[in-house]
C-alpha cells in the first residue's frame, strides 16, 4: 500500500429532517435523507516508524485526544497489522457548526483509510459500529452510500436522491446541536413515512422553525435564498442548501449573495468520494 494518500472527507445533506418522538433515554425518533457532496475537507494521512499516532495539524482550542480524527485512529491503533504509525494532516474547508457533518466525516474518513493503510480489513459494518461510538453520524460516513435514516440514525436504508448541484451557504452564526434538541419548542410528532414513499418536496426540516425563531441571521438568509429555489437548512443548521439544475445556476446566485455569507457550490453525490477513492488505490496497488 502506498505510503501516503490524501483524500476528500466530504460533507453531507440532510436532504429533509423529521423529529418523530422522544424516547425514555433522551434520544430523539429521527427520519432523515442523507445525501454526500463533493465537496470536503482534504485528508492527507502518511505512514511512519515510530508507531504513533501524529496529528500535524491540530485544532485550537482542542486538545489532542479530544480531537475526533486521533479519537478515531486510537480505536484502530489496537488491531494495526503493519505495526506503522501515520501522520495525520489536514486542509479544513468545511464551515464549523454548519450541520454538514465535518467532524463525523473526518473521524469516518480516518477509519476507512487505516483500514486499509494498516491492513486491519474489517467490514464496513463493523467499522460502522466503531465508529457509532465517536458520533451518530459517523456511520453514514462509513457505510459510504446516501441512505434514508431511521431510529436515532443508525439504520440506513441505501437510497438514490437525484444527484444536482447545490449552493451551500452559512451565516456568520454557530448553532448548538443539543441546544436546538432540548429546546422545547421543536416539534416532536411528525407522522414516520415509509422509505418507499420518500418525497423530499412534501417534506421538512423539523429544526427549521427553532433555529429560525432564534437565530435571525438564518432567517434572513433562508428568506434570501427562497427567492431563488426552493431552500432548507441542513441538520440543525446553520448551513442552507439550495438546489439547481446546473452548477452555472448556483454560481451566478452565489454570486449575488452579499461577501459576509460563507458559500461553495458542490455537486450532490450517492456514493461517497472517500470509497471511490480507496476502491481506485485497491484497482491500482492490487491489495485489499
Amino acid at each position: 500500500m502506498t505510503q501516503t494518500i490524501t483524500l476528500l472527507s466530504p460533507a453531507k445533506l440532510n436532504l429533509f429532517l423529521h423529529v418523530n418522538g422522544r424516547r425514555e433515554d433522551g434520544y430523539h425518533e429521527l427520519q432523515t435523507l442523507f445525501q454526500f457532496l463533493a465537496y470536503g475537507d482534504e485528508i492527507t494521512l502518511r505512514l511512519n516508524q515510530t508507531k504513533e499516532i501524529k496529528l500535524l495539524t491540530p485544532v485550537k482550542g482542542v486538545k489532542h485526544e479530544d480531537n475526533l480524527i486521533v479519537k478515531a485512529a486510537k480505536i484502530l491503533l489496537p488491531l494495526n497489522k503493519t505495526h506503522q504509525g501515520i501522520e495525520i494532516s489536514i486542509d479544513k474547508r468545511l464551515p464549523m457548526g454548519g450541520g454538514l457533518g465535518g467532524g463525523s466525516s473526518n473521524a469516518a474518513t480516518i477509519l476507512l483509510a487505516l483500514n486499509k493503510l494498516w491492513k486491519i480489513n474489517l467490514p464496513l459494518p463493523e467499522l460502522a459500529k466503531l465508529g457509532l461510538t465517536l458520533g451518530a453520524d459517523v456511520p453514514i460516513f462509513v457505510s459510504g452510500f446516501a441512505a434514508f435514516a431511521d431510529g436515532v440514525g443508525e439504520k440506513l436504508m441505501p437510497a438514490s436522491p437525484e444527484e444536482c448541484w447545490y449552493l451551500v451557504s452559512k451565516p456568520e452564526v454557530h448553532i448548538s446541536t443539543q441546544a436546538v434538541f432540548q429546546s422545547d419548542e421543536l416539534p416532536r410528532n411528525t407522522p414516520k413515512i415509509l422509505a418507499e414513499n420518500l418525497d423530499t418536496k412534501h417534506s421538512q426540516n423539523d429544526c427549521e422553525d427553532v433555529v429560525t425563531k432564534h437565530y435571525p441571521e438564518v432567517a434572513n438568509l433562508l428568506a434570501t435564498l427562497v427567492e431563488y429555489a426552493p431552500s432548507r437548512m441542513t441538520g440543525t443548521g446553520a448551513c442552507i442548501f439550495t438546489p439547481f439544475n446546473s452548477e452555472k445556476e448556483a454560481r451566478h446566485i452565489q454570486s449575488q449573495l452579499p461577501k459576509d455569507i460563507e458559500t461553495f457550490v458542490a455537486k450532490g453525490v450517492n456514493q461517497s468520494p472517500v470509497h471511490q477513492a480507496l476502491e481506485k488505490l485497491t484497482q491500482v496497488t492490487g491489495e485489499k
